[in-house]
């Protein structure tokens, strides 16, 4: 399926590309007349390549398209005796088909229910696709479109980017209507994209995908040659998977809210410019001339404090050079060792140490304890010789 896509050039960007297609625009919208958007999702108003036909459809088969080829298919009306070149526009459109019969708006529920249109719904005559089928065929631009990954059952969806590889647009084949709902005087111009089976390439992500038509291509040009009035199998052959060259990428998960809009959103998950991946801090570091370091500065203060300062600073150009030294993990690694090996290899004066008070170099007495506790006590001093305290050999005389 397709569910979201990028378009995020202006109206006269698209017709200067596609004139390098060799398909030609008549008309165009404004460019401020059109919104440009890296997340495009159903009810957005969008460019969408057409023949410029009424809004009924093409009445007569007696046309010549923009390569000269003549319609081979019956007049399902009134013909027109002579040929009439055909002019293609460019045009603003709602995402999610409206049928012309509709007479209410319809809610966003059911719009979203026609922003696909299956291949295979189209082989069979009748259902709502036979008139637009027949007269209103058309390409739908973008840049790009995201598909979802579901892992670990469900619960995990991974947005994935998809674009041509050779930077060309997309074209979607499509098909478009026209509505004028009870009581409003505007009409209103939806289109849907129709889908496929997913090629090889894209088999990982979805089993379905969008019919992409080669620009400037016969396929392109039959597709929308309004000439061909009636479905037929040439037609329907058209609508098969891409062979041409893609490629597919991770990209931010922001992009899964409508609403969001950035240019990141296309920027691959594991891109260098992606500057939220942290591996980029390393793949990134030679081109801006980036030193690990670590610096503890310590200043002798008013003489009492010892301070010094370590600076370790890695030169070695090599493991920061990507491609040259294995993976990031050795990288850090490498990094590592280098730092503590030449932390250990300091001068002493120049080591950290832990700082402590300074003892005072006045030498202390020590102190003394009595024997009855751990108190500190002071020296008993002598008492003077007296009456009381006279020696015991003197009481002997």
């Amino acid at each position: 399926m397709c569910g979201r896509y990028v378009l995020a050039l202006q109206a006269s960007q698209v017709r200067a590309r596609f004139a390098d297609y060799g398909m030609p625009v008549e008309e165009a919208p404004e460019d401020e007349d059109v919104r440009q958007s890296y997340n495009v999702a159903p009810g957005y108003s969008e460019l969408v390549y057409r023949a410029d036909v009424p809004d009924l459809g093409p009445r007569t088969t007696a046309l010549q398209t923009l390569d000269g080829e003549q319609p081979v298919d019956q007049p399902d009306g009134p013909a027109v005796d002579i040929a009439i070149t055909i002019k293609y526009k460019l045009q603003s459109m709602k995402w999610g088909l409206v049928p012309s019969w509709t007479k209410q708006n319809p809610d966003y529920t059911s719009m979203l229910k026609t922003i696909n249109c299956r291949d295979d719904s189209l082989i069979a005559d009748g259902g709502m696709w036979t008139n637009m089928k027949q007269k209103k065929r058309c390409a739908v631009v973008c840049e790009g479109f995201y598909e979802w990954l579901k892992k670990n059952d469900g619960k995990e969806r991974v947005p994935y980017y998809t674009k041509r590889r050779d930077g060309q647009l997309m074209c979607f084949a499509g098909l478009w209507d026209c509505v004028q709902y009870e009581g409003s005087s505007e009409k209103l111009y939806t289109y849907t994209i129709i889908t496929t089976s997913s090629n090889p390439h894209l088999k990982f992500l979805h089993d379905r995908m969008p019919v992409i038509l080669e620009n400037g291509s016969q396929d392109m040009r039959t597709w929308l040659n309004p000439g061909l009035s009636k479905w037929s199998p040439r037609l329907q052959s058209l609508l098969r998977p891409y062979t041409g060259d893609l490629e597919t990428y991770a990209v931010k998960k922001e992009v899964g809210k409508v609403g969001n809009n950035s240019p990141t959103f296309i920027i691959p998950v594991s891109s260098t410019e992606n500057k939220s991946n942290i591996k980029n801090f390393f793949a990134n570091a030679k081109s801006k001339d980036f030193k690990p370091a670590l610096e503890i500065g310590k200043e002798e203060h008013e003489g009492s404090n010892l301070h010094s300062k370590i600076a370790i600073q890695s030169e070695d150009d090599d493991l920061i050079q990507k491609g040259k030294a294995g993976s990031m993990e050795d990288i850090q690694n490498q990094l590592k060792r280098k730092l503590t090996d030449q932390e250990e290899n300091q001068p002493a004066p120049y080591k950290i140490a832990k700082t402590t008070p300074r003892k005072s170099s006045v030498p202390q007495k020590p102190k003394s304890y009595s024997a009855m506790g751990n108190n500190p006590t002071k020296s008993p001093s002598k008492a003077k010789a007296g009456a009381g305290s006279q020696k015991i050999t003197n009481f002997f005389h």
